[in-house]
């Protein structure tokens, strides 16, 4: 066997400069983003708390979106499912102005008083922002999976503060069941220096206070388990209602703008008559409450539904946050009925929702962590493996592919979206393009 000409090393310093030079340019840009996004994001909750009124205003906002979509972002409505396309079967740079329309359109929907999220909306623009790399450095379709997945990172990264939760979020919401270790160093680069730059803008992550946490023993272990499983079924619930939601909307008006116009009304009326104030827009106070002491229990079920509302009518903004706010809730409700510590349920609840619904139990994990302390650590785990577990082949992202299955058969590289009609028998048909 011929020996090499250079030591393996050789190579390699070049391949790691590369990386931590590209990584690190998407962090500043996705870091960039992601700050002056939550500030905005900032304002916009302020100013509809100061002037309850805004409300009123959701349909019409709702329609302006949708028609703006409609006229200009048809080809990035897919969102994060957009992304995830591209990674694994490129065909074009994600347009630029993916970012300024889901930034503005994000804040448009929270001004207004839309139950949506905001991870959705960073994800977005630090993936549309990395694309635009690919050309100015001519890269290779392999380097450019890479660095959409780096820009992932960066976006999930600089929203919530979590390097290490977002770095591996980025490589594991691709496919279920397997990671891709190529992409680490990016990865890693990316998360770290995107919530750098966020945190050199000035922005503040909120703080929660899980309290104090049961010693490891039978009982403690045995009511996570328990609780996980009522955790993935409701991450299950809520993908699966949302997709059915954006099914019977399509199907129901034609007219892309008047989704919103329709589904503004209903919640706008639902908030205002209901008193549902706490279920508006990112819901953090109620969230911040739900580790504090004890909720009502029909909170989770609340914000559930107002969310699927608000998705399914086509608002922009994303899933996580309101499944922070259903995990913790829910978890605060079981806590009462297990006889547990409420902000330990709370904090597992907030991790294992989400864990179970984008089917990312590592990058929860993780996160839980980095939240709450390393030594929630071995519930965390439990928590979110058992949910990732018990939501089955569903998830809030319809373009995930099945790496591995969780606990069935299911054909390597289908689509989540594409599920159903395997388990029907029937031939899985390619996904109908939004209008």
């Amino acid at each position: 066997m011929k020996r090499p000409k250079h030591p393996e090393h050789f190579h390699l310093l070049p391949y790691v400069a590369r990386w931590l030079v590209l990584a690190s340019l998407v962090a500043i840009l996705a870091g960039s983003a992601s700050a002056l996004f939550l500030l905005a994001l900032e304002r916009a909750t302020a100013l509809r708390e100061a002037h309850r009124w805004l409300i009123w205003g959701l349909p019409l906002a709702g329609f302006v979106v949708g028609w703006v979509y409609l006229k200009l972002g048809r080809d990035v409505e897919a969102g994060n499912n957009l992304l995830i396309d591209e990674v694994h079967d490129p065909k074009k740079v994600v347009p630029l102005r993916m970012a300024p329309l889901i930034l503005v359109s994000t804040v448009i929907s929270h001004l207004f008083g839309a139950s949506v999220g905001r991870e959705g909306t960073a994800v977005q623009m630090g993936g549309a922002l990395a694309d635009q790399l690919t050309h100015l450095f001519k890269l290779r379709p392999e380097d450019r999976r890479v660095l959409l997945m780096a820009g992932i990172s960066a976006g999930f990264s600089s929203v919530f503060g979590t390097p290490l939760a977002g770095a591996i979020f980025g490589l594991e919401v691709l496919v279920i069941g397997r990671l891709r270790y190529d992409a680490l160093l990016p990865c890693f680069t990316a998360a770290i220096v995107a919530d750098q730059v966020t945190a050199a803008w000035g922005v503040h992550h909120t703080h929660y206070a899980a309290g104090m946490l049961p010693a490891i023993g039978p009982w403690p272990l045995a009511a996570v388990v328990l609780a996980a499983v009522v955790f993935g079924l409701a991450g299950m619930l809520f993908a699966d209602l949302t997709h059915a939601g954006q099914a019977f909307m399509k199907r129901r008006i034609a007219y892309a703008p008047l989704r919103p116009l329709a589904g503004g009304i209903v919640i706008a009326a639902v908030v205002w008559f209901a008193d549902g104030w706490r279920y508006a827009g990112l819901g953090i106070p109620t969230i911040v409450e739900a580790f504090q002491h004890p909720l009502p229990p029909w909170d989770f079920m609340a914000k559930l539904l107002l969310t699927v509302g608000s998705l399914a009518s086509g608002f922009k903004g994303g899933e996580v946050t309101p499944l922070f706010f259903i995990g913790a809730t829910l978890g605060n409700a079981l806590a009462l009925v297990l006889h547990l510590p409420v902000g330990w349920l709370a904090a597992l609840g907030f991790v294992a929702v989400f864990a179970g619904a984008a089917n990312t139990p590592l990058a929860c994990t993780l996160m839980a962590m980095e939240l709450f302390g390393a030594n929630i650590g071995v519930y965390a785990g439990l928590a979110c493996v058992v949910s990732y577990l018990c939501s089955g082949h569903t998830g809030i992202y319809r373009s995930q592919r099945v790496g591995h299955a969780k606990h069935r058969h299911i054909p390597e590289g289908l689509k989540l979206g594409e599920v159903p009609a395997f388990r029907k028998g029937e031939a899985p048909q390619p996904p109908v393009k939004s209008d």
